[in-house]
């Protein structure tokens, strides 16, 4: 139910501020909702915080919240405007495990996470960085990535270790979502 009135919610903004540029509820939901959904089955057990970053219109992590309202959600989103939407849909869904920082990457401040997520947000090597700030030591990224997801563990390779797992999209055949766990910068 909380689904489709976020649904609503988003649908309503959307013709407004522009949170993605599909315009119809069932383009949507396929290509944004059911995809954020996917990362559901590669959480870890618990109900330790977790950490959106770029969320955007609320793609992973406020969906992800909404599925799981037992773990605490830091979403991140430094437009104003796409924050203010995530406030919003989180009071108006009773969210109460969700804050919205409306505030860059690079600078939130945040207790240490066991889970980060982005979607679509930047490339591995600059994701990795995002990360490793946040994460509590055992933590994991949950990164879901498009064809160039080879391309891109490739170029962090020479500043990272990770342990990577790989894990087919059921919404995209080109998509891969990875569960990095281990991340940290390589050594000289």
């Amino acid at each position: 139910m909380r689904l489709e009135a976020f649904l609503s919610l988003f649908l309503r903004w959307n013709s407004r501020i522009n949170l993605a540029a599909e315009r119809d509820g069932p383009a949507i939901r396929q290509r944004h909702v059911v995809d954020s959904l996917q990362i559901l089955g590669l959480l870890p057990p618990g109900n330790l915080p977790a950490a959106d970053l770029g969320t955007g219109g609320g793609f992973p992590g406020l969906v992800l919240a909404i599925a799981q309202p037992e773990r605490p959600w830091h979403l991140v989103e430094s437009d104003r405007r796409k924050a203010a939407f995530l406030t919003s849909a989180a009071a108006e869904l009773s969210l109460r495990q969700v804050w919205v920082h409306a505030e860059r990457i690079e600078t939130v401040a945040l207790p240490p996470v066991a889970v980060v997520t982005a979607r679509a947000l930047a490339p591995l090597p600059d994701l990795l960085a995002y990360a490793a700030r946040l994460l509590a030591p055992d933590g994991v990224a949950i990164l879901p990535k498009g064809r160039t997801a080879e391309a891109e563990l490739t170029a962090a390779a020479p500043d990272w270790t990770m342990q990577v797992e790989r894990f087919a999209s059921r919404t995209d055949p080109d998509a891969t979502l990875l569960r990095l766990s281990g991340i940290r910068r390589a050594g000289p």
